[in-house]
């Protein structure tokens, strides 16, 4: 397979847009359940650290996967994490008559997914002020 601690780019990008095309086809389609599809495949890989998206994408990769730059695997499973949190509370939002909260979040997703396909990683951001709060929290005594 591959270290769990990098993950290949492909795989990374297919994640994403794996993301941004369901909850799209969720919203046009007027079809919230389709956010269980990314839910339940981020939950999938946060709890078994493998995820199904990267088994379908490697057939379509031409060069071996040590060839292809890497992302931190810790820090794409922090943005699983925020990716699961915010599908979780869409289709919470859509399932429990709060529509306005299900597209909320779900837009948030899809949006946080193509910027980071674009080249801005808003969860990357968001750990590093975190990182740097408990690091500046942890010196300051």
């Amino acid at each position: 397979m591959f270290d769990l601690k990098e993950i290949p780019v492909p795989y990374v990008r297919a994640n994403q847009w794996f993301t941004v095309l369901s909850v799209t086809a969720a919203l046009l389609l007027s079809l919230p359940a389709i956010l269980l599809i990314p839910l339940l495949v981020g939950v999938y890989s946060l709890l078994f650290k493998q995820n199904p998206i990267f088994s379908l994408t490697r057939p379509f990769l031409k060069k071996p996967l040590s060839s292809y730059a890497k992302e931190d695997g810790d820090q794409q499973r922090f943005n699983q994490w925020i990716s699961v949190i915010c599908l979780g509370l869409g289709s919470f939002g859509f399932f429990f008559g709060f529509p306005i909260v299900g597209y909320i979040f779900s837009i948030m997703v899809a949006t946080a997914s193509l910027v980071a396909i674009m080249g801005f990683c808003i969860g990357c951001f968001i750990r590093y002020q975190y990182l740097q709060w408990k690091h500046r929290r942890q010196f300051k005594s």
